[in-house]
């Protein structure tokens, strides 16, 4: 009987929910499932957390109309709250302040909780009417995978919490059968290379950014994973490599190793790999491309950002015996691991426009200037950081020496990336490889 009342109750909140609300045109398009509109309203300036009463916003709509997964997602990689109440003061009060996570897990939609949690959605945040947080509502509806998925959340994030309040990482889920989700590449080949003393590397994780962008999702998993296999699988010394991640990553500490600390280390016989994962950013009025670090700001990017060909001319005065750049992220400012400041249109970008580069420097890139970069959600990490690391574990592309056999490298990540791409996201995405190709 209490589960009953329970249910009526659920369900009365929710269609109070939906009865009180007015909608933005963005809001209608993601109840409607209008992929191509949302995209439209997106590109046209639409303020993704725009409210109307009682404070929904387009995710709210999304979310409790069961909209496709990848219109959810599209509005968070634009910067929707994942956080948001949907009421709060001077909203109607007899609305249901939840917050997306909390709709989800109360219509039991276990894939919308697993997309919502990727996306940093807090499992704590209490409903502000009947003071239950999503595993409290989950347990009362009966839906079991939602409630193991977001027991396993709550723990991960209490354990993680209190070890770094800025670098909370995102708990393994299960489906249905209750299996949990793992990466194979997060397991490291046995096989090591000999140890280089003179190989040094700088990674870079942004997952969080000063400026509230949109999370670039895994991007600490990926620069942590990419720095375990520097050190146990490639041979790199862990003294040579720098891992700036989230608030460590600024702009003055681009500046500082790339422009200082490498240059003060290289030699004529080093190796240098760079790995970045985060957000790019175009310049609108000049066509470059920047890396965005934690505190950049896209609507500022010729001042706070860190500009591709500047990073290419840094490295390209090393005497280096090889320079490997991997960048996984995007340059257009259409979605995925890119910004683009507000108003502003997507690009479509040259990554090569107006760069010499050197003779001993190879760049892999995630994607072509027009594409985005794809996150891999069931496996953990950035689309084409899996398949990199993939590549490298169990496709004998790694020299006794530490280097890479890049063309093989290439030939690996490419139709692997674009199928995945094509298959899961209904996306073209490319990765791209520039400059020096030898073996």
């Amino acid at each position: 009987m209490k589960k009953i009342f329970t249910l009526i109750a659920i369900l009365t909140l929710l269609m109070m929910l939906s009865a009180c609300a007015t909608v933005t045109q963005l809001g209608r398009a993601a109840k409607d499932g209008d992929k191509k509109r949302v995209e439209t309203l997106l590109n046209e300036g639409a303020d993704v957390n725009a409210v109307v009463t009682p404070g929904l916003s387009p995710l709210h709509e999304a979310v409790f109309n069961d909209a496709p997964l990848d219109i959810v997602r599209l509005l968070l990689d634009k910067g929707a709250d994942v956080n948001k109440y949907s009421c709060g003061d001077g909203w109607a009060a007899d609305c249901n302040c939840a917050t997306p996570l909390y709709i989800a897990a109360c219509k039991g939609n276990i894939k919308m909780v697993q997309l919502l949690l990727n996306y940093g959605a807090d499992p704590s945040i209490v409903n502000k009417i009947d003071k239950k947080t999503p595993l409290k509502i989950a347990q009362e509806q009966g839906s079991n995978t939602v409630v193991l998925i977001l027991k396993e959340a709550e723990a991960k994030q209490d354990k993680m919490f209190s070890a770094n309040k800025e670098n909370i990482v995102l708990p393994a889920v299960k489906d249905p059968s209750g299996s949990l989700i793992k990466s194979d590449v997060d397991n490291l080949p046995a096989v090591k290379a000999k140890p280089n003393k003179n190989a040094y590397a700088i990674v870079i994780g942004i997952e969080n950014y000063r400026q509230k962008l949109p999370k670039a999702n895994y991007a600490v998993a990926d620069a942590e994973t990419v720095t375990e296999y520097l050190i146990k699988v490639m041979g790199y010394p862990e003294e040579n490599i720098v891992t700036l991640i989230n608030e460590h990553a600024t702009k003055s500490d681009f500046e500082k190793y790339f422009e200082k600390w490498i240059s003060n280390n290289a030699e004529k016989d080093s190796m240098i790999f760079i790995y970045y994962s985060g957000h790019g950013a175009p310049n609108p009025k000049t066509g470059d491309a920047y890396l965005v670090p934690y505190d950049g700001d896209p609507s500022f990017i010729d001042q706070t950002g860190y500009s591709l060909k500047r990073m290419y001319e840094a490295l390209g005065k090393l005497p280096a015996k090889s320079i490997i750049v991997a960048l996984d992220s995007c340059f257009s400012g259409a979605g995925g691991r890119s910004v683009l400041a507000k108003g502003a249109r997507p690009l479509v970008m040259n990554l090569q426009s107006n760069i010499a580069f050197s003779k001993n420097m190879t760049v892999l890139s995630a994607s072509s200037g027009e594409q985005i970069s794809s996150t891999y959600d069931e496996k953990g990490h950035g689309l084409f950081t899996y398949f990199m690391l993939k590549g490298i574990k169990s496709e004998d592309v790694v020299k006794p020496d530490g280097s890479i056999k890049m063309d093989d490298l290439f030939g690996y990540i490419k139709p692997q990336v674009e199928r995945i791409a094509r298959k899961q996201y209904n996306n073209e995405q490319t990765p791209q490889l520039i400059g020096a190709k030898k073996n």
